[in-house]
């Protein structure tokens, strides 16, 4: 009689698992953003109390569609751009309201680049997460 052979236990294949693990650090290392630390001993500006105000030179244009400029109303696009220094025409900046209508946005946007504007500018505001 012949005796039974025991089957081998076999072994974990723990390359396999060695080499995944390796492959995803290696991807995580690449695909991570990977910046310079800051100086120790650099102090950050703290802008929490700040007082957030329009840009001196930007048309403001509230929910209900009034324009204004440095404080006082405007009728139109071309008095707003008539009110604007020389040097300053090329490139304006526009703060509109959050509720303002996009379709009424476009329109303003367009009436400044029509108005001689080459660059319209939105000026927005951007919360810290």
């Amino acid at each position: 009689m012949r005796p039974i052979a025991k089957a081998k236990p076999q072994r974990e294949p723990t390359i396999a698992l060695i080499n995944i693990v390796f492959l995803m650090l290696v991807f995580f290392m690449v695909a991570g953003t990977l910046s310079q630390p800051l100086d120790s001993d650099l102090n950050l500006v703290e802008t929490r109390e700040l007082e957030g105000r329009a840009p001196p030179n930007a048309l403001v244009v509230h929910a209900d569609g009034r324009m204004t400029y440095a404080g006082q109303d405007r009728a139109s696009v071309a008095d707003f751009i008539d009110a604007l220094p020389e040097e300053e025409r090329d490139t304006v900046r526009l703060l509109p309201d959050r509720a303002l209508p996009a379709r009424r946005l476009v329109e303003l946007t367009r009436e400044l680049r029509g108005a001689g504007a080459a660059r319209v500018m939105l000026v927005t505001e951007r919360a810290l997460q």
